[in-house]
Parts: C-alpha cells; structure tokens; sequence
C-alpha cells in the first residue's frame, strides 16, 4: 500500500479500530445524566427496530517502516475478519 510519508510502496499491518469508552465529562454526556436522573425516566423514545444488517468497519493501516497510521473512509460489511498469511 502507498504510504504519504514514505512516499512509496510499502507493507502495512492491519488492524480494526476498536470505540473507546465514551468520557463522562463530555458536554453531551452531562446534559443526558442530568435530564435522565430523578423522577421522569428516559428523555426520548427507546429505539425498537431491527438491527441493521451491516455495521460501518473503521479499519487502520500502519506502515511498518515509518509506524505512521492511515484510516480510509468506514466500509460497510456483514461479516470482517482479519486472516493472517
């Protein structure tokens, strides 16, 4: 795969990028504990549909001489697996 720093062809490594635990301390965050605690319940309606049947894959290439990260536009897929050669 092409890497920018390198300016070349190199070999990269792949690995999928996994979400991070959401802060509690973020603006959003706050405003949600503070309308759903106490007397009242849950803001706004339960979602109650299927899941989707694909979910968006965010997938990270490293280049192996430089350790710079590349992450491409998500895909979506069914199933993703990573399989090693």
């Amino acid at each position: 795969m092409y890497c920018p720093k390198c300016k070349k062809h190199t070999n990269h490594e792949v690995e999928r990028v996994r979400k991070k635990k959401a802060s509690e301390f973020k603006a959003g965050q706050r405003r949600f504990r503070r309308v759903t605690s106490g007397f009242g319940g849950f803001p706004r309606p339960r979602y109650e549909g299927r899941e989707k049947p694909t979910k968006r894959v965010s997938i990270r290439f490293r280049c192996l001489e430089c350790k710079v990260a590349l992450t491409p536009p998500t895909q979506r897929a069914k199933k993703f697996e990573i399989v090693e050669a």
